[in-house]
Formats: structure tokens, C-alpha cells, sequence
């Protein structure tokens, strides 16, 4: 089945359940895949899918760190609980390690010596790092990190 049937077929089963906090996230990730399909001009293949699933985490977590700093714990925990729902469909998250290897690798592979190449290793970390659902804000700080140290 593919991602998309499978979101609209949860989002039937949240809504015979009465679980108004799924119920809502899947409505809104289903009206984003209609968006996006409007866009595109025909059906979301699970690429499309899980860019736009990814798009839409990194959405909520944005909101999260603007929501901290305005000190509105209660929408904090709406977008977090958002997240968990979402991250349901995407593949497993790379861990740390995995992040730190791939940047190692990139850096050796493309020869880096200091900040001013960080965009050819986040390119290569992120070839690397292809379908493993890597949060970009943390391969980035990797990347400096280890950048820095050179």
C-alpha cells in the first residue's frame, strides 16, 4: 500500500476511533498531499511523500523553538504530539553515530580543510544520508563541528 492510501486509510480508521488529535493531524497532512498534488499535477509517488511528511516536521519543529521562546508550553505540546504522528510514516531516523560517520566519510571524500567547504560536505553527507531521514539543522552542526577542528 502505498504511503499516501496509507495516511487516508489511518486518517478513516483515527475518525471511527474518535482520536481527535490524529484525526486532525492526518486531515492536515492529507490536505497538504492534496496541495502538493495539485502542484505537481498528478499523484504523489512515497519520494514525494516522505519529502513532504519531512517538510512538514521540520514546520512543527520551527514552530516548537518559537513557541519555547514565547513560553506556550501547550502549543509546544500540540506540535510535538503532531510530530510524533508524522515521524510514524517516515523511516527510522539516522542516529548521531550515523550522521558523525557519514560527515566523516564526506569530508575525507571531498577533501575539506576548513568552514569554507561546508557546503561540498553537507552536499555529500547528505548523498549519503539519502532516505535515512537525517534532521539537516543537526548534519549541519556536525559538519561545523568537525569543520572547526580542522
Amino acid at each position: 500500500m502505498s504511503l499516501s492510501k496509507q495516511i487516508v486509510s489511518d486518517l478513516t480508521a483515527a475518525m471511527k476511533a474518535q482520536d481527535a488529535g490524529r484525526t486532525s493531524t492526518l486531515r492536515m497532512v492529507k490536505a497538504a498531499m492534496m496541495n502538493r498534488q495539485i502542484e505537481k499535477g498528478s499523484e504523489l509517488d512515497d519520494d514525494d511523500m516522505q519529502k513532504l511528511l519531512r517538510s512538514l516536521v521540520k514546520q512543527r519543529r520551527d514552530s516548537i523553538e518559537q513557541y519555547e521562546k514565547a513560553g506556550r508550553a501547550e502549543l509546544v505540546a500540540k506540535e510535538s504530539a503532531e510530530i510524533e504522528v508524522i515521524d510514524a510514516y517516515l523511516p527510522k531516523a539516522a542516529s548521531q553515530e550515523e550522521i558523525e560517520q557519514a560527515v566523516a566519510a564526506a569530508i575525507a571524500e571531498t577533501g575539506a580543510s576548513s568552514i569554507k567547504d561546508m557546503g561540498k560536505v553537507m552536499k555529500a553527507t547528505q548523498v549519503a544520508l539519502a532516505g535515512k531521514n537525517a534532521d539537516g539543522r543537526l548534519v549541519s552542526e556536525i559538519v561545523k563541528a568537525k569543520l572547526g577542528t580542522l
